[in-house]
């Protein structure tokens, strides 16, 4: 066999086993990670009817920021630890749900709904709603402290609403678009306050400055119990669905500790080894961002996009 014959074969091996690492990737992404169930709820049809915009639109601001994989996960990272700062909404959670083993599971319920809202018909984003209030109306109970909560309540509902929208939006500004204008961003705000408020939340920011204001208010009522810390190991020790997703979840996860904002980071005390994860995590998350994006060549804004082009029959 020739020299050339020989280079040529390595370089066909190379490609064939990068190829196949790329093929599990993407397989692991959307088998594992953004398949659109809710528990044993319905599966999502973001594809039909032609013509539906659902309850935003194409030119939605929601759609910009929500259309990207990597910035959404890093950012429901950033949103579950806030989240859990807050003793009545962490004490439901902690409850009623399963995240103490399912914590995966719990993230992909959340990006279902997100997706399913932002991108669904209009008929499957508002039965999703729906879902979520009936079920809000069973979680109840007393927290540690003995103060009763319920998930319905309209001010734990902005609570979490804020959480995430706050994270979602500085994620996408950190690792997808930091040019988005600030009056796209109080669009952004003004948008998501509508899913909001149809679950029952109430007194909802609608811009960045009022967003900005509440997290302030909010501040004296959060604390770090034994509850949350074990909140923070249960989601540090998550294990990645497969193999070929445990580098990019490491990073993916200190990319969402990084991404609090520096008085929550201060609470958990996660401020000690800030300057060395923002070292790592940052450039680290814009490294591996093109091939995760790469990998979901059929993303739910791109199948609603289509839906919302196409022409009905």
């Amino acid at each position: 066999m020739s020299d050339r014959t020989t280079r040529t074969a390595r370089h066909d091996n190379r490609f064939s086993l990068g190829t196949l690492l790329a093929q599990r990737v993407r397989a692991s992404l959307v088998d594992s990670v953004t398949h659109l169930t809710v528990g044993s709820g319905p599966v999502l049809d973001l594809s039909s009817p032609p013509g539906d915009p659902g309850l935003f639109g194409p030119d939605a601001v929601c759609w910009q920021v929500h259309g990207d994989f990597t910035s959404m996960m890093v950012g429901g990272i950033s949103a579950l630890l806030l989240q859990a700062l807050h003793p009545l909404a962490l004490a439901g959670v902690w409850d009623h749900s399963t995240f103490r083993t399912d914590i995966l599971g719990r993230l992909r319920r959340t990006a279902t709904f997100i997706t399913g809202t932002t991108y669904g018909n209009r008929r499957d984003a508002l039965a999703l709603i729906e879902r979520v209030k009936t079920i809000h109306l069973g979680v109840t109970g007393t927290a540690p402290d003995g103060r009763a909560y319920r998930a319905s309540d309209p001010a734990l509902l902005t609570w979490v609403h804020v959480a995430e929208v706050s994270s979602f939006l500085a994620a996408h500004l950190r690792y997808m678009n930091p040019a988005l204008s600030v009056q796209a961003q109080d669009q952004y705000f003004a948008e998501t306050a509508r899913i909001a408020e149809l679950l029952g939340a109430v007194d909802v920011p609608h811009s960045r400055a009022a967003i900005e204001a509440y997290l302030l208010k909010m501040q004296p009522e959060l604390e770090v119990g034994p509850r949350t810390q074990e909140v923070v190991r249960i989601l540090m020790n998550a294990r990645a669905p497969s193999a070929a997703m445990r580098p990019a979840g490491a990073l993916m996860l200190n990319a969402g500790v990084d991404l609090l904002p520096d008085w929550a980071q201060r609470m958990f005390g996660f401020d000690r080894l800030a300057g060395v994860r923002r070292a790592l995590a940052r450039p680290g998350v814009k490294l591996v961002a093109p091939m995760m994006r790469w990998a979901l060549v059929n993303s739910a804004a791109k199948r609603a996009r289509r839906r919302s082009a196409a022409t009905k029959a």
